[in-house]
């Protein structure tokens, strides 16, 4: 069985530099916007459930690495370092996609994100649906 790297290896070797720029302009948006789409949760669980709004030069790091702390009298954390490290990789890469083109994105470190994916997805979605379950409790509680 081929790696993610290899087939993404493969693929870049044999195509045409238009067909390689789409194509990994293609996977870099897709990485974004699965990040992008982490954030989105994270922002609503930071402005309704602890009350916070993100701001700052550094709010995107900052709300995830909120995400992992517990808020005393509110909430438990929703990640785990795990999850915080391996997010914090794919927020890192999602600044890059909105500030490089194309042509400057290391295929190596797109393979790498690739492979993680399913890992990451099935870790931080269990620690999400660990979360939701905390707050249909305390709804219940209510």
């Amino acid at each position: 069985m081929l790696s993610v790297e290899s087939e993404l290896g493969s693929f870049l070797h044999r195509s045409s530099r238009s067909e390689r720029s789409a194509f990994v302009g293609f996977v870099a948006l897709n990485l974004h916007g699965f990040y992008s789409g982490w954030e989105r949760l994270f922002e609503l669980i930071a402005r309704h459930v602890d009350g916070v709004a993100p701001s700052g030069d550094t709010w995107h790091r900052d709300l995830l690495h909120r995400m992992a702390t517990d808020q005393p009298d509110v909430r438990p954390a929703v990640l785990g370092p795990a999850s915080v490290k391996d997010l914090d990789e794919l927020r890192r890469f999602r600044h890059l996609v909105r500030n490089l083109y194309t042509f400057n994105y290391d295929p190596e470190k797109l393979g790498t994100l690739l492979q993680a994916l399913p890992r990451i997805w099935e870790t931080a979605r269990a620690e999400l649906l660990a979360f939701a379950g905390f707050l249909d409790d305390l709804a219940q509680a209510d």
